[in-house]
């Protein structure tokens, strides 16, 4: 189902170095993160796609500055009427670094909440529509208590319009940001599978 990967794959290209790193830089200049994945794939009924490494460069004061972002990509073949069977469940983890330098943080993710999040997941996929705030919860990712928001919206799919319920979250685990993406039309029930595998992250995988 390669329309939906795109939805999640195309985000981590905008997760790059902010403009306030022009002058500081020192000897670093290439950052990647390490991969995160989830332990509850197989018992939510998902299926590991593939981990790709979504490289960003930007030039800085002369200097080609180069960021490494890894993105574990998951599906999970779903019924529904009139589409019959396809991979209509997604669920994504994309970690890219913190980049810290003279201990500031200048990936800009750092500072995304999730309605920002989901916006640039919006923006960057044009199927995607009518995106809005249903609900939000406290999971505990990779140790730590994070907001995951449920919203709900509109996506394309060979020419029919779903309704489709997407919960994203994001935690800072030691060097890189970690977040998490699940999209799976509203009418399933896919959120505790969604959420049990946003429980279940690992980083680094």
């Amino acid at each position: 189902m390669t329309t939906r990967r795109r939805l999640l794959v195309g985000l981590p290209g905008l997760l790059a170095l902010g403009s306030g790193c022009t002058g500081i830089l020192d000897d670093a200049k290439s950052w990647e993160a390490k991969p995160a994945k989830t332990d509850a794939a197989s018992s939510a009924g998902y299926q590991l796609e593939g981990v790709e490494d979504l490289t960003v460069e930007r030039e800085f004061a002369g200097q080609t500055v180069t960021v490494v972002n890894k993105v574990a990509t998951y599906e999970k073949a779903l019924s529904i009427p009139l589409l019959g069977e396809a991979r209509l469940g997604v669920f994504a983890t994309i970690s890219t670094p913190a980049i810290e330098i003279a201990n500031q943080t200048f990936n800009p993710v750092g500072d995304y909440d999730n309605d920002r999040l989901v916006g640039m997941l919006q923006s960057n996929y044009e199927g995607i529509s009518d995106v809005r705030e249903v609900s939000s919860q406290t999971v505990t990712v990779l140790g730590s208590d994070t907001e995951v928001t449920k919203y709900a919206g509109k996506a394309a799919f060979s020419g029919q319009q779903l309704d489709v319920n997407i919960h994203v979250g994001k935690v800072r685990h030691e060097a890189d940001f970690v977040v998490c993406f699940g999209v799976y039309p509203t009418q399933l029930n896919e959120e505790n599978n969604v959420l049990s595998m946003m429980a279940a992250a690992v980083h680094p995988a």
